[in-house]
């Protein structure tokens, strides 16, 4: 546990009751940014000013409002792909690097309206498009445990920053594992949500069917505070579900008992590296003398989850970024003969890499004469892919699982070898492609570097997975 070694739900008690003031709390992170942030680049835009005087704004709030905010005072840094009303939305890529949208994403007015402040961006992959923060236009993210090592992504800035200290809280986005797989190998605890519980209006789209925001910190309670703020109903989503979650204190008791958790066996195959492997199995003997139960399930889909949410996730993407065209807004390439060629050279000039690969691949599975082929038979695999899960919580109250085959490996290791970084998603993107909340605890070490276990439960089951990570949690410390 970092940030003063507390809960945030006690900083905040401290300052209602006059012990600390907002705007302590909010210099000491806005310190740790400025003294630390340039060891590992987590944050990618501060917001010194504005964090100040809204840290005196809400000082100057009497006892009563004061009490009415679970967030008062709290720092909290954005991955850079969620929209904030005049602070630069980059997505970490060249075509959106001077854009500043002219709203808030609701998750960020739900947080103000909790009292948070916003200290800054975070870094991310290009448009939350990789699984290292190696392909962010404005540098590398490194791990606070090990600088040679990758923090994960595409959240990386986000898990980065609360395990280095620099702030208690973070959002990310997890398209497929972008929350979970940066916590594992950073050593906090992140949580996807149902997809439908936390709204998507101004989070930049990747995979519109996939993505989602859920919270990081170091506290598996911050995480349920974190929510309950986040997923307030919001009518500008018309996916998401009207009903808010519900941060029950008694989920933080740390009994477990009479919980059924299953244990999928295409999970656990060959590919699991040995330390990953030993410190989930170490989770398991302490579940089981928590009172938890045990028992064997089967995914027999599982195996094509990676295909299929390549081609899901890269036609969504293929589809939702042709709105970058160099007219309406973000970079405009002044290299060009005629319309086609600004709209040729601003995507190109504008796109990195792997944001160009996805795109292609996307359009690709979306062809005349492979739309049949390709995208339809990987929808057909998704609905599969949701049976089986259903079928395994007939079974169990949640399923447990490794995050990532293995901790976090070397900064430039595999970054040109896309398929090898598309496999270390393996075991994060089918709670995607079935719409169904994780959480990502961490659970053990390789050296320096952190592991995490991963826990799935039933689609609106949240409750679960904090009460399962607490337990986790407890034990660990």
């Amino acid at each position: 546990m970092a940030f003063f070694n507390k809960p945030i739900s006690d900083i905040v008690a401290e300052i209602q009751s006059g012990q600390k003031s907002c705007t302590e709390i909010v210099d000491s992170a806005l310190n740790k940014i400025s003294e630390k942030n340039g060891e590992i680049n987590a944050i990618i835009t501060v917001e010194e000013t504005k964090a100040k005087e809204r840290a005196a704004t809400l000082d100057a709030l009497t006892n009563d409002d004061k009490m009415a905010k679970p967030l008062l005072g709290i720092p909290i840094a954005l991955k850079d792909n969620i929209c904030t009303q005049d602070l630069p939305t980059t997505c970490a890529s060249n075509i959106l690097k001077d854009f500043e949208p002219p709203y808030n994403a609701s998750v960020v007015d739900f947080l103000e309206n909790a009292g948070a402040v916003i200290v800054g961006k975070s870094n991310l992959d290009e448009f939350a498009m990789g699984s290292s923060t190696e392909s962010s236009a404005f540098g590398v993210t490194k791990n606070p445990k090990d600088f040679d090592y990758i923090p994960g992504g595409s959240s990386g800035g986000s898990a980065a920053a609360v395990a280095h200290d620099l702030v208690p809280l973070a959002l990310g986005s997890d398209t497929g594992g972008s929350i979970r797989q940066p916590c594992a190998h950073c050593g906090v605890a992140g949580l996807k949500p149902t997809y439908g519980r936390v709204s998507r209006y101004g989070l930049v789209a990747y995979a519109s069917s996939l993505d989602q925001i859920g919270p990081i910190g170091s506290d598996i309670r911050d995480l349920g505070v974190m929510l309950e703020v986040v997923s307030q109903p919001d009518e500008r989503d018309s996916t998401k579900n009207a009903s808010p979650f519900v941060n029950d204190p008694s989920l933080y008791s740390g009994e477990v008992s009479g919980l059924t958790i299953g244990v999928p066996k295409e999970y656990f195959a060959e590919g699991l590296s040995d330390p990953v492997r030993k410190s989930i199995e170490l989770v398991k003997e302490q579940l089981i003398e928590a009172g938890v139960t045990l028992v064997d399930v089967s995914l027999p889909n599982i195996q094509y989850a990676i295909a299929t949410y390549y081609i899901i996730a890269t036609a969504e993407a293929s589809s939702n970024l042709a709105r970058y065209d160099g007219v309406k807004y973000g970079y405009r390439s002044e290299e060009h003969a005629s319309l086609l060629d600004m709209y040729k050279n601003s995507r190109n000039q504008g796109f990195g890499a792997e944001v160009k690969r996805r795109i292609i691949l996307g359009t690709y599975v979306l062809s005349s004469g492979y739309y049949d082929a390709y995208y339809q038979k990987a929808a057909k695999v998704r609905t599969l892919i949701t049976q089986d899960f259903a079928q395994a919580f007939g079974q169990c109250d949640a399923l447990i699982a490794p995050v990532a085959p293995s901790p976090a490996f070397k900064l430039g290791e595999i970054c040109d070898d896309p398929l090898q970084m598309y496999l270390t998603d393996i075991y994060t993107v089918s709670a995607n492609l079935a719409g169904i909340p994780g959480i990502s605890v961490p659970c053990g070490q390789a050296g320096a570097l952190p592991i995490g276990v991963q826990f799935m439960a039933p689609h609106w089951r949240e409750d679960t997975l904090l009460q399962l990570g607490y337990a986790v949690q407890a034990h660990q410390c």
